[in-house]
C-alpha cells in the first residue's frame, strides 16, 4: 500500500502515467456494418479489433488526463475526416451497441495476411464460441500506472521501516497485485458510473426486427449479463506475478480458454511490451487496466475526462488501503457486483462487498465516494469538483449518461444514433 502518512509520498501521489483504448464500428450511410477494409492499415495508432470495420484507437502513455483527451480526441476526428473523405463516405457508431445487423455474415471478421494470418483463425474461433453479435460491442479501456518516482520513494519507505525483503521489482508487482485485487472488489462503481449504453436495435436479438429499439432493462449491455463474459467465472491468484501468470494458464491448459486475451474480465494487469503471460513474469507488472467503461455518445472523443480523471483518482486511493485477500466465494460475488451495477435502475439491485455488506448499488456508491471525498480533502479542489460530478449521478438518475441516451435516442435508437454519427463526421 502507498504510505500517505509520509509528505514525500503525498506530494507525489497524483504523478502516474495513462493510456487510452476506444473501439467504434464503422458504419455506411444507411447505417449498416462498413464491408471495406481497413482504411488505417499502417497507422500503429489505430487498430483493429475483432471486426474489419471495428477500429480501435490506442493512444501513447501521458503523464496527464488531458494529455490523453488530447489524443483520443485528435485520433477520432482523424478517423472521422478519413471516412468522410472515402468514394462512399463512412461514419463511426457512436454508441456501444451496435446499429442494424443483418445476419452473422454482416459482421466481417477482421482479416490478416502472412504472419499475422493466426490473429483471423483466433477471431473466427471467438466468432464460433461467442456469436459475432456480441463480438461487435464496443468500449473503453484505461490504463494506468504509478510514476516511477512515488514507486522508488513508497518503496525506500518500506525498507526503512523494515516493511519488506522484497526486491523492487517484486514490490512493485506486490502494489499492483493488491490494488488490482480491491479493484475487482470495488470496480463496479465504475460500471454504474460510465454506463451509456440502454438501447438496442431489435436486429441484435431477432433477424430482420429492424428500427424496433430494445431497452433491456441495463444501463451497460456490454457488461451485464448479456455482454463480455466466459461461460465461466474465474478464481485467479493474486499473490504474485506468477501466480497471477499460472492461474490465468489454468484456463488455458484446461480448454476454458485458447489464448489468455479470451479472459473477459473488467481488470487485467499488464507488462510493459508485449501483453504476454510470459512477458509478465519475466518484467514484472507494469500498469492495470480497467475494460468497464462505455462509449459516451454525449462526448466529441467518446469519452468525459472528468470519469477518467476519476478512475485515477479512483486507482490511488485503493492503492492506499490495507490488503484485501478475496476469497474464492468473494471473487464470484464481486464479478456479479459488476453485472448488478450494469442495471438501469440502481435503486433496485443489490451488491456485495467485503467492507459494505449488502446495500443497493446507488447506497454503495455513495458511501464509497463520500470516503473518497473525505481522503481528498486537503487537495486541490477541481479534485472535489469531479467526485461532486460523479456523486450527482448517484444522487439523480437523471444525470447518468444512460438515462440521458435512453431520453434522447429513445423511439429511432438507429436513425438518430445515424443522424449523430453523420452530423460529427462532418464538423
Amino acid at each position: 500500500m502507498l504510505h500517505i502518512d509520509h509528505s514525500e509520498v503525498r506530494d507525489l501521489l497524483l504523478q502516474g502515467n495513462i493510456g487510452l483504448e476506444k473501439e467504434n464500428l464503422r458504419i455506411d450511410a444507411k447505417g449498416n456494418f462498413a464491408q471495406t477494409r481497413d482504411p488505417f492499415p499502417n497507422d500503429p495508432h489505430i487498430v483493429r479489433d475483432f471486426c474489419e470495420n471495428q477500429v480501435e484507437i490506442n493512444t501513447d502513455v501521458w503523464d496527464s488526463v488531458e494529455g490523453a483527451m488530447e489524443e483520443l480526441l485528435s485520433r477520432t476526428n482523424e478517423i472521422k475526416d478519413t471516412l468522410r473523405k472515402l468514394p462512399e463516405p463512412e461514419y463511426l457508431w457512436p454508441f456501444s451497441n451496435p446499429p442494424y445487423i443483418k445476419n452473422e455474415e454482416d459482421v466481417p471478421i477482421a482479416r490478416f495476411e502472412g504472419d499475422e494470418a493466426s490473429k483471423t483463425e483466433y477471431r473466427e474461433y471467438l466468432a464460433k464460441r461467442y456469436g459475432r453479435y456480441k463480438m461487435t460491442l464496443s468500449g473503453i479501456h484505461v490504463n494506468y500506472s504509478f510514476a516511477e518516482a512515488l514507486l522508488q520513494r513508497n518503496y525506500e519507505i518500506n525498507r526503512k521501516k523494515k516493511a519488506t525483503d522484497l526486491s523492487y521489482r517484486e514490490y512493485v508487482d506486490r502494489l499492483y497485485l493488491d490494488l488490482a485485487e480491491r479493484v475487482v472488489a470495488y470496480g463496479w462503481v465504475v460500471t454504474a458510473l460510465t454506463a451509456a449504453s440502454p438501447l438496442m436495435d431489435g436486429s441484435y436479438v431477432e433477424k430482420k426486427l429492424y428500427d424496433v429499439d430494445i431497452f433491456p432493462g441495463m444501463a451497460s449491455v456490454r457488461c451485464g449479463e448479456l455482454g463480455y463474459w466466459n461461460f465461466f467465472t474465474p478464481i485467479l491468484n493474486y499473490q504474485s506475478a506468477a501466480s497471477y501468470a499460472d492461474s490465468i494458464r489454468y484456463y488455458v491448459e484446461h480448454e476454458w480458454l485458447k489464448y489468455p486475451s479470451e479472459l473477459y474480465y473488467p481488470v487485467r494487469l499488464k507488462p510493459s511490451g508485449k501483453n504476454t503471460l510470459e512477458n509478465l513474469e519475466a518484467h514484472g507488472i507494469d500498469h492495470i487496466e480497467l475494460r468497464m467503461v462505455d462509449l459516451n455518445p454525449l462526448e466529441p472523443a467518446g469519452l468525459n475526462a472528468k470519469d477518467v480523471t476519476f478512475i485515477k483518482l479512483f486507482l490511488i486511493w485503493l492503492a492506499t488501503l490495507p490488503v484485501l485477500h478475496l476469497k474464492e466465494h468473494e471473487q464470484i460475488q464481486a464479478v456479479q457486483n459488476y453485472k448488478n451495477a450494469a442495471h438501469y435502475d440502481l435503486k433496485t439491485v443489490n451488491i456485495v462487498t467485503p467492507s459494505c455488506g449488502m446495500a443497493s448499488v446507488v447506497r454503495a456508491g455513495k458511501k464509497l465516494l463520500s470516503i473518497m471525498r473525505d481522503f481528498y480533502r486537503d487537495y486541490p479542489e477541481e479534485i472535489q469538483e469531479v467526485l461532486a460530478f460523479e456523486e450527482e449521478k448517484l444522487e439523480i438518475p437523471e444525470k447518468r449518461y444512460a438515462w440521458i441516451v435512453r431520453k434522447e435516442y429513445a423511439n429511432g435508437y438507429v436513425k438518430k444514433g445515424l443522424q449523430l454519427a453523420v452530423e460529427e463526421g462532418r464538423q
